[in-house]
């Protein structure tokens, strides 16, 4: 589902490029970089993630996808420095061949990694867009995430300020113990900030689902 304005103002400031930043350390902390990688990106707002992945994680490229045409049009303007290494796309990241379609991506096993910024507590049907993320991670690939669970979206500020799905939503331990039903094996490279409010991870697809 699309961001309310608060959220999208949110997302587009200071403060939250800078908590991003924390947020990639922590994510290489937990898996290493991607250099050289062909990359995918679920959610890319306004691109610092998207520019994130070129810059600090060393992907060779990166194909993100946004629902939101307004967030699309600032990524572009913040990404022109790196050409066709960004390809965005709108669309959804629960049919990804769909969304890539134009740029030539989404195929079964195209990508080495795929990176979510905190997406997927918007998406209703969070365990089809895990399915999604593994059809498209080539064996070995990685599956970088930080997320935002069921514990935090109870809490009045969240409920106040923001919009989110109301039903199915994620502790920690429901979004980990989801990922290897879709061959993601997150072993012990996860960690949780804040009581479990925050969850960060990097799971590896194996060569089969279990």
């Amino acid at each position: 589902m699309l961001m309310n304005a608060i959220e999208s103002a949110v997302i587009d400031s200071v403060p939250r490029r800078l908590l991003q930043r924390y947020e990639a350390h922590v994510l290489i902390e937990l898996g290493g970089r991607t250099p050289g990688a062909r990359t995918a990106e679920l959610g890319c707002g306004p691109g610092y993630g998207t520019q994130l992945i070129l810059d600090v994680f060393g992907a060779a490229s990166v194909d993100a996808v946004d629902l939101d045409p307004t967030m699309l049009a600032k990524a572009r303007r913040r990404l022109r420095r790196h050409g066709a290494a960004a390809q965005l796309s709108g669309g959804s990241a629960t049919d990804l061949a769909a969304a890539f379609a134009r740029v030539g991506g989404g195929q079964d096993a195209a990508y080495q990694a795929v990176f979510d910024f905190a997406i997927i507590h918007h998406i209703p049907n969070w365990r089809d867009t895990l399915a999604e993320v593994a059809r498209v991670l080539e064996p070995g690939g990685r599956f970088f995430f930080d997320e935002v669970t069921a514990t935090a979206l109870a809490r009045p500020t969240y409920q106040i300020l923001f919009d989110h799905p109301t039903h199915d939503r994620f502790t920690a331990g429901e979004f980990l113990a989801e990922l290897p039903r879709h061959g993601l094996d997150v072993g012990d490279r996860w960690r949780t900030r804040i009581g479990g409010d925050y969850l960060f991870g990097v799971a590896v697809r194996t060569q089969g689902r279990t």
